[in-house]
């Protein structure tokens, strides 16, 4: 199994941080616009991009971690897990960051793993100046959006 792990540190609360990472309307403002569903423990986020999609299960949703499971999507993420593990840190909030359990480290992981970090430097952008740069707004590094 291989991993994608990235780390941030954010300026803004945890709290603020943790409603950007559990609520449709936080995540609407940094991943992609079309995000709708329920963040609580149990329940589902789907987000749509052009030109696809992926369906998350709610597993966790603490203070200081949030996990989901890909149940719906590219055949590579689905069974994926994708977590966020959060501490203050002085004026930071730390994330660490990992979507872990890909079989193997294919073309596409690459590609996901740099979107991934786009889409961090989004969070990291709609908590510190209020705009995020959520899909269809994101930087296009490929094909593949």
């Amino acid at each position: 199994m291989t991993d994608i792990l990235h780390r941030v540190g954010i300026t803004a609360p945890q709290d603020a941080v943790l409603r950007a990472l559990t609520t449709a309307e936080g995540l609407a403002g940094w991943w992609t616009e079309d995000t709708v569903g329920d963040g609580t423990p149990g329940g589902t986020l789907e987000f749509r991009f052009i030109p696809g999609g992926f369906d998350m299960k709610v597993l966790e949703a603490q203070a200081d971690h949030v996990l989901w499971e890909v149940t719906g999507g590219p055949e590579e993420w689905v069974g994926t897990q994708v977590s966020w593990d959060l501490r203050t840190e002085g004026d930071f909030t730390i994330i660490l960051f990992a979507h872990r359990g890909w079989r193997e480290p294919v073309e596409f992981m690459y590609h996901c793993s740099t979107k991934w970090a786009t889409f961090l430097m989004s969070l990291k952008s709609l908590l510190e100046t209020g705009t995020g740069a959520p899909a269809p707004h994101d930087v296009q590094i490929s094909d593949w959006h």
